[in-house]
């Protein structure tokens, strides 16, 4: 399995670790249900280096990113980003990524598991006005989120973040490293990801750890799961993949339809025209969690299928990601689900289950 440059203090904080697409990653530490609630209470320190990082540049660098995806490129300033998606031709969706514009060159932010595929996609389309540079392994990427991430990292950068506001982002030092410094996240709480050179991670990760005091842990991959499921942030290969598209994973507000061409885009206007299935939050009503693979049924007969699901830590009960037939997708109504053949209760409601996230702070 391949490490992270921060592998070792994974190794020297008790962390642990598993495989996770080919990268031995930290799972947890001190517990998943501690480290959830110190990123909602306090501060979390993640490591995502095992993330893909493809620079690109050239005098067609927007437009063709703009053919490529589904959102408006040409609407990002400067230091600014933006989540999107790259579809198929079919709609379906080959990745959902992140792009940050600076002033001469754009970086695209990667699932791990579809770097091969995503850079095979857009090198198969690359017009000769744009150059494409993978920087995978040489970029680490820490997650620094929790509504005391602001003033903690503050005290080890350069960089006035009182003034950054949510998806945008700049360059600058952290404790004398170099680093890319962004207020993006994926847990619903303020937050910024910081990317650096592989020989500065480890210092960066230091510096905050220190700053931050009683106030950040150190957390993994199993409360990144857990947070971004409290949000209704969609997880490829679970709620979204080759099989399904934007339109329907409730996508639809990244997906610019008006756009005079990208890749998908039939495909996609003919989904919005002919929607069978939405994807929706659900809770239980009875006890019980809801897990991946789960039958959603109504009158005996399944009409869905959870994607995501797990006992939420901030609302100490069941709560799922699940598509259902378009007719039973409305919030508030009742369904079954079959867990271990039983049918227990739950209802669709309004996303994100936890509201309480400071991101907009």
């Amino acid at each position: 399995m391949k490490q992270t440059p921060l592998y070792d203090k994974h190794v020297a904080l008790g962390a642990k670790l598993v495989d996770f697409a080919g990268y031995e990653m930290p799972i947890q530490y001190a517990g998943i249900n501690q480290e959830h609630e110190a990123v909602r209470s306090s501060a979390g320190l993640f490591d995502v280096s095992h993330m893909g990082e493809f620079i690109i540049s050239g005098e067609g660098a927007e437009a063709f990113l703009d053919y490529v995806t589904v959102n408006d490129v040409a609407s990002i300033q400067p230091w600014q980003a933006q989540y999107s998606a790259m579809c198929y031709d079919n709609g379906g969706i080959i990745d959902d990524l992140l792009i940050y514009r600076y002033p001469d060159h754009f970086m695209l932010v990667v699932n791990c598991a579809n770097m091969e595929k995503d850079l095979d996609w857009l090198m198969a389309h690359k017009p000769d006005n744009v150059d494409i540079m993978e920087m995978s392994d040489k970029t680490g990427l820490i997650a620094f989120q929790g509504p005391k991430s602001r003033e903690i990292l503050q005290k080890v950068t350069d960089i006035d973040l009182s003034k950054m506001d949510f998806y945008w982002f700049g360059v600058g030092n952290i404790d004398g490293h170099a680093a890319t410094i962004a207020r993006t996240g994926y847990t619903g709480e303020l937050g910024f990801e910081i990317y650096a050179d592989n020989d500065a991670v480890g210092g960066i990760w230091d510096a905050i750890m220190e700053a931050g005091g009683d106030h950040v842990e150190p957390v993994g991959l199993g409360c990144r799961d857990t947070l971004r499921m409290e949000m209704k942030y969609a997880l490829y290969g679970n709620d979204i993949g080759e099989s399904t598209n934007p339109i329907e994973a409730g996508l639809g507000w990244i997906t610019k339809l008006d756009k005079e061409n990208f890749i998908g885009k039939d495909a996609l206007v003919s989904a919005k025209e002919n929607l069978s299935q939405r994807l929706v939050c659900i809770e239980m009503i009875d006890r019980g969690i809801p897990r991946k693979g789960y039958p959603i049924i109504v009158d005996g007969e399944s009409v869905g299928e959870v994607t995501s699901g797990t006992q939420s830590p901030s609302l100490k009960q069941g709560i799922g990601i699940a598509y259902v037939a378009k007719q039973h997708a409305k919030i508030g109504t009742e369904l079954g689900l079959e867990v271990r053949n039983r049918n227990l209760n739950c209802k669709v409601v309004k996303p994100p289950f936890y509201k309480e996230g400071t991101v907009n702070t």
